[in-house]
């Protein structure tokens, strides 16, 4: 067995990916991201980060957050407003200077869906400070209705 963090899910993919397709004889084993009570998830790059900027980096969970109640609950379906959401969030932060990424991706391959369905992971990065900061979280998308459903009689 080989174990990786969830926290850099991106990785965790990869390795997982790549272990499959050499078959290579390895259950690779993905850790839930350990967390504060705040969200914050736990890294080292966290103590290059004043307390104000520690305050301010919980945004990043509160971000992925916001976009997992906006497809779990609200039942949206469009990736451009649930990133749409988690950048707004990312935004009324002051603490963050720049946002590298909002994604949500397919849980499995990390790649764009059209339409939100299955398992997804939603993604951000942003600079807090001197650090870059990276978190994820996964979320559940129902399943897109077949055809024959949305047709009206």
């Amino acid at each position: 067995r080989a174990y990786f963090g969830e926290k850099d899910y991106q990785q965790l993919a990869v390795i997982r990916r790549m272990a499959l397709d050499l078959s290579a004889a390895v259950e690779v084993v993905g850790c839930p991201t350990v967390r504060a009570p705040d969200g914050l998830a736990l890294s080292s790059r966290n103590r290059y980060l004043s307390d104000e900027q520690l305050a301010g980096a919980t945004v990043l969970y509160r971000a992925l957050d916001a976009g997992r109640t906006a497809v779990e609950h609200d039942g949206v379906d469009e990736p451009a407003e649930v990133r749409a959401i988690m950048r707004a969030v990312l935004n009324a932060e002051p603490v963050v200077s720049r946002i590298d990424y909002a994604e949500v991706v397919d849980g499995s391959t990390l790649a764009a869906p059209a339409v939100l369905a299955g398992t997804l992971r939603l993604l951000v990065a942003a600079q807090v400070g001197q650090a870059r900061l990276i978190d994820n979280i996964g979320a559940t998308a129902a399943p897109t209705p077949p055809m024959a459903a949305l047709v009206t009689r």
